[in-house]
């Protein structure tokens, strides 16, 4: 039977639709093959909406706390009652994420938070809030983070297959980035119409999001390894033993103790930079991190893209030299629109160096280990910071901004270079490693 000319037509027309919609699916999930989870799938929008909430909920703290005391202090007092949690005991919550279900263990973290913020929504609304308040509900979040942080890692091991993983950490990363650019600017905008509660419930509201992707997720989490020492301290002990003995997360936890204290202290500068080189104030301050965050996203996204075709050791020595010569023109540049164009190329470099480093240590851990393991991962990277912001505070101090951060920034080529000098050694350590594993 022949079709009317119209249908043969119009069937054509949709089958060829079809196939280019294929195509173009394809395409998508051959760029970013971490999607080709579904639970990963419902995992991405749920936390871009989360993380949107945390920037949001950071900038109003940060905000409310000036608005309460008039102190620059007491402002950097209560972000640091919020990490230090994190710093002291994340090694006890790598243990739990080894022993529980980790789907389980984030959960009752995003739960817990939600409810932090909340509580804090409500005194701010009500105007009983106080500095103590803050306080106290800035470490109880801390507290909770110190879960969350290295259960969240671990748990992209679970929802993508292993050959996908640096795909999902690089998405992941693009997630927080993104964030950092698109929530201080809604923070701007719900503080200015409804007042800092207004955005401390907006951010418990946007933990549904996560709460629910979940829960809707149809994949059975697999468990951590129910194995370990039940005494926590002896499974510590295994932990970093583990970690050291293990020649490629002992490198890469060694080169991010680096990066964390000469390379991302830069950013404790950038307000000195935009307002006595470029004399701007809150919003050409804004621009400087937006750009730099920009360029983050762009990193992660090529991370994820080429994370299976390209050597890893291009990503973290090439994207780490990118960025210590992009911030070293940054420092001699005298034009804004140069600037930003150098704050782009090293946001760009580092976060592909720095989330390619995560998924080289997830891509090797022992599942076993995998929750201790990037608890002392985050443990590193986050405790390292202050020693780094001491450091280029001090040098700025008595030899002026530009020169502390190139000073940082020497350190760290010259780090990339022992990398990339060491690699085959360390390639070659990591096989005997794997024999002597095998034969037990």
């Amino acid at each position: 039977m022949t079709l009317p000319a119209e249908d043969a037509t119009s069937k054509n027309t949709t089958r060829s639709g079809l196939q280019r919609e294929r195509s173009l699916s394809g395409r998508l999930l051959m760029a970013f093959p971490a999607f080709q989870s579904p639970d990963f799938c419902r995992y991405f929008p749920g936390q871009i909406i989360s993380m949107i909430g945390t920037w949001i909920q950071m900038v109003a703290q940060g905000w409310l706390v000036l608005e309460i005391t008039g102190s620059a202090f007491d402002v950097g007092l209560a972000a640091a009652a919020s990490t230090l949690p994190t710093l002291f005991l994340s090694l006890f919550g790598g243990v739990l994420v080894d022993r529980y279900p980790r789907r389980t263990i984030l959960l009752w973290t995003q739960s817990s938070a939600m409810l932090l913020a909340f509580v804090l929504g409500y005194f701010a609304l009500t105007g009983t809030v106080t500095i103590g308040i803050i306080l106290l509900l800035s470490f109880l979040l801390g507290c909770v983070n110190a879960l969350n942080v290295p259960a969240l890692q671990a748990f992209l091991s679970e929802i993508v297959e292993r050959e996908h993983l640096a795909s999902a950490i690089a998405m992941n990363s693009a997630i927080y980035n993104g964030s950092r650019v698109i929530g201080p600017a809604i923070a701007g905008f719900l503080i200015s119409a409804t007042g800092t509660g207004g955005a401390f419930l907006l951010n418990g509201v946007s933990f549904l999001a996560v709460i629910l992707s979940l829960i809707s997720m149809k994949a059975s989490p697999k468990k951590g390894g129910a194995t370990i020492s039940g005494n926590p301290v002896l499974a510590i002990r295994e932990g970093l033993s583990y970690s050291w003995q293990h020649p490629v997360i002992r490198t890469a936890i060694l080169f991010i103790a680096v990066i964390a204290i000469f390379a991302w202290s830069y950013v404790t500068m950038l307000p000195v930079i935009a307002k006595q080189t470029f004399g701007m104030g809150a919003t050409g301050l804004g621009y400087l991190y937006g750009v730099s965050g920009l360029g983050s996203v762009i990193g992660t996204v090529l991370v994820s893209i080429f994370s299976g075709r390209v050597d890893r050791l291009v990503f973290i020595a090439g994207g780490t030299i990118l960025f210590a010569l992009a911030l070293i023109g940054f420092t001699f540049s005298v034009s804004l629109p140069v600037a930003l164009f150098f704050l782009f190329l090293g946001g760009f470099g580092l976060v592909a160096a720095v989330s390619t480093l995560s998924a080289t240590i997830q891509g090797t851990v022992d599942d076993r280990f995998r929750g201790r393991v990037m608890s002392l991962y985050m443990m590193v990277f986050m405790g390292f910071m202050p020693i780094g912001n001491l450091e280029i505070g001090y040098l700025s101090e008595h030899f002026g901004t530009g020169i502390a951060i190139r000073a940082g920034c020497m350190v760290t080529i010259l780090a990339a270079i022992v990398l990339i000098y060491t690699n085959r050694s360390v390639r070659n350590a990591y096989s005997r490693y794997n024999s002597s594993e095998g034969a037990q």
